[in-house]
């Protein structure tokens, strides 16, 4: 049980990693197009983790 929920913490971080990583990514022209600001990119991330 315990290792599952190290497994599941890790996967959760991972996610957030690449959100963050695609979104660092765009110009702001292209996180404008979608809505977003640059300092979102984290929260967001963080939102997309959990989900």
């Amino acid at each position: 049980m315990f290792v599952s929920y190290i497994l599941a913490k890790v996967r959760t971080y991972l996610r957030y990693r690449e959100t963050v990583r695609e979104l660092s990514l765009l110009s702001d022209r292209e996180l404008d197009d979608l809505g977003i600001s640059r300092f979102q990119i984290d929260s967001i991330a963080r939102q997309h983790a959990a989900a």
